[in-house]
């Protein structure tokens, strides 16, 4: 196995944290490092990856840790820099470290015991690796793993199904288990920061999928830890509940994708304007259904995002993420 470094990027959410840190003692293959970004700067979180630590050194786990004494690396951010901003601290101090592939993910699902096994015959054919999720009850979890640069927006009725080898083809990925090579973030660079939150892990794998063979494979690697309100739309299609925060950079974070869709020569400007009016008729519709109470102050946040979108596609000082070659 090469050098996998797990990134979790955290924010008060110390339980979530603990739970996934027990699921890496429980895997069968160790991870090389795992590096946990706090965005809260928290004594608590510290103490949280301290206690973890002390274990490893200990022998507390289900297989053997090569360097248990440092295996785990805390990356405290000074403000909270989003989920964008954590990626792109967490990846760069494992690319420093010298990792050959960066598997990403928030603090609030767990990995599965054999995730790593799983993943590993994937990674010398592909760049990019997403593995399958279930969720918070154990059922499938659906991602939506095509990208439709016309329009900005995923396709919302690509097919669940995979074929007889249990993979097929995608233009996107998801922070939460995409796994990326080392030569990949080096001709890509790092996540954009800029995003905050949303649109980021959408807007990095279609980048990355300009350079590599990117998949995503029907193994199970994960499966989702916290509860969250939802509509169920169909089968296993969902809208989950949301906040006037994430709609806010919903909106306005078109913006940076509409730039980078523009680096490729795949913006179109009739296509993307639908794609952003299909957005919003998404979000409005998950106001009526799901976060009733918010209706009133999340619409207000809608229109602002769209508004800023618009000021970032024409802001002439923006410049894309550099890459590391």
């Amino acid at each position: 196995m090469e050098k996998v470094a797990i990134v979790v990027v955290t924010y008060k959410r110390q339980q979530l944290l603990e739970r996934l840190l027990e699921s890496f003692s429980q895997m069968t293959t160790a991870p090389w490092r795992i590096i946990v970004v706090d965005n809260e700067n928290s004594p608590e979180t510290a103490e949280v990856v301290k206690r973890y630590q002390k274990r490893l050194e200990q022998g507390e786990t289900a297989c053997r840790w090569a360097d248990s004494a440092d295996s785990v690396v805390y990356e405290s951010q000074v403000e909270n820099t989003g989920g964008s901003g954590g990626f792109y601290a967490g990846m760069k101090r494992a690319y420093e470290l010298g990792a050959d592939w960066f598997w990403l993910m928030d603090d609030d699902v767990v990995v599965l015991p054999d995730a790593l096994e799983k993943l590993s015959k994937w990674m010398p054919n592909h760049g990019v690796v997403q593995g399958s999720r279930l969720d918070y009850d154990g059922g499938p979890f659906y991602w939506q793993y095509r990208f439709l640069s016309a329009l900005g927006i995923y396709n919302p009725i690509a097919s669940a199904k995979f074929d007889s080898a249990g993979c097929k083809p995608t233009n996107t990925a998801c922070f939460e288990g995409g796994l990326f090579r080392r030569d990949v973030v080096e001709q890509v660079g790092l996540p954009d920061k800029r995003f905050f939150i949303y649109w980021d892990d959408c807007v990095y794998g279609y980048l990355a999928s300009k350079v590599t063979d990117s998949v995503v494979v029907s193994d199970v690697i994960l499966q989702r830890s916290r509860e969250v309100k939802n509509w169920e739309v169909t089968g296993v299609r969902q809208l989950n509940s949301s906040s006037d925060m994430t709609r806010f950079y919903i909106m306005r974070n078109r913006g940076y994708m509409a730039r980078y869709l523009m680096l490729y020569g795949d913006y179109n400007p009739v296509g993307f304007a639908l794609g952003t009016i299909l957005s919003f008729a998404k979000e409005f519709i998950r106001l009526l259904t799901v976060d009733r109470a918010s209706f009133g102050s999340g619409a207000k946040r809608l229109v602002a995002g769209w508004k800023e979108s618009r000021k970032l596609i024409h802001d002439p000082s923006w410049e894309p993420m550099p890459n590391l070659k």
